[in-house]
């Protein structure tokens, strides 16, 4: 029997309501020269891949930290970006 688990990248974002959450790293990607990851909420263990999340990363030699994207329009580019990859 094989075993077809993945280990992803976390890290802990604030949503807008106060809310702690866990992120799963599921994609990343450049786009006009920056670095950017795909991330899905972490419910009971399981990744929620039915709505992805795009952040900007930093990434250094031993760790990367995620930045939210604020204007909405930026966003939306970097995000349709991603949809067309």
């Amino acid at each position: 029997m094989e075993n077809n688990t993945q280990e992803y990248i976390t890290f802990e974002t604030t949503a807008k309501d106060g809310t702690v959450l866990e992120m799963a790293v599921v994609d990343e990607f450049e786009f006009d020269k920056k670095h950017y990851v795909a991330a899905a909420v972490i419910v009971d263990n399981a990744i929620n891949e039915d709505e992805l999340y795009i952040y900007r990363s930093v990434i250094s030699e031993d760790d990367f930290s995620v930045e939210p994207i604020m204007d909405l329009t930026e966003y939306q580019k970097i995000a349709d970006a991603y949809l067309k990859m």
